[in-house]
């Protein structure tokens, strides 16, 4: 049992956090499962998007610290720092490498990891219950997973400031003022949606799509001219693909194009 759930239909990669009684918290095994999964999503041309969701009331409430297999106290200098990177830190690039687009259905309660695992996603969808929650102050804890990375960059810097500081918990409805989430949703139409995105993204031109999230996971720490340079390269490249070359037939020709992802 390794608490993930995984279904290929339609070329959408589904990924279904399973501990429901746990609000799906992470173990390094679920976690590395995770990543697993996003890196194979990420290079088979059969898959074209990505839905991350859970099961019950709880999209993600971080690190399983029960466990102990995480446990901030260090036994030799540098464990923290080692586990951090290739725990957390690791899952949260695979989902920002991804060269697929990747969609958060966040269900409920997405907390310390899991909040910044759904903040990673390149399209948030939540439900109306959802809740964010920088939990790590709460136990005494710096922020890890990337999050003083990912939510500056989402929500401005005082913002973050304050959400990790004070650990409140935010509400969906909040998040999508705060621009955390794209769409907040009734219950029921919450996979329902997560499913039309997918499959409007897994007919859409792939190749250009992981171009573009690279150019725009990239802007926020590139200078214009290194910000042009790459615009330009990826142009270039993109140029080669099928999909690009029937994009532009299709335009000529007054009808709707077929990307194959390609």
């Amino acid at each position: 049992m390794t608490g993930v759930e995984h279904e290929i239909r339609d070329q959408v990669s589904y990924l279904t956090l399973n501990r429901p009684e746990t609000l799906n918290a992470l173990t390094p095994a679920l976690r590395d499962r995770l990543v697993d999964h996003l890196t194979e999503a990420s290079a088979d041309p059969s898959v074209r998007a990505v839905v991350l969701t859970g099961t019950g009331r709880g999209f993600c409430a971080g690190a399983d610290l029960r466990s102990g297999a995480d446990s901030p106290s260090p036994r030799i200098p540098g464990d923290v720092a080692r586990t951090l990177r290739t725990g957390a830190q690791r899952l949260i690039a695979a989902v920002l490498d991804c060269e697929k687009p990747v969609i958060a259905a966040v269900n409920g309660t997405a907390a310390g990891l899991g909040a910044h695992l759904a903040l990673a996603c390149d399209l948030v969808l939540a439900a109306e219950s959802a809740r964010f929650i920088e939990v790590f102050v709460r136990r005494g804890l710096v922020p890890d997973a990337g999050g003083a990375y990912l939510l500056p960059r989402l929500t401005g810097l005082q913002r973050a400031k304050e959400l990790m500081f004070f650990g409140d918990a935010l509400s969906a409805p909040e998040a999508e003022r705060l621009g955390l989430v794209n769409r907040v949703l009734p219950e029921g139409e919450l996979a329902k949606t997560a499913r039309d995105w997918a499959t409007r993204l897994a007919t859409g031109p792939t190749r250009a799509l992981a171009l573009t999230k690279h150019l725009l996971n990239a802007s926020l720490d590139s200078d214009r001219p290194a910000a042009f340079a790459a615009e330009a390269w990826a142009q270039e490249i993109n140029l080669t693909t099928q999909d690009a070359g029937e994009g532009l037939r299709a335009f000529a020709q007054r009808r709707g194009p077929e990307f194959l992802g390609r």
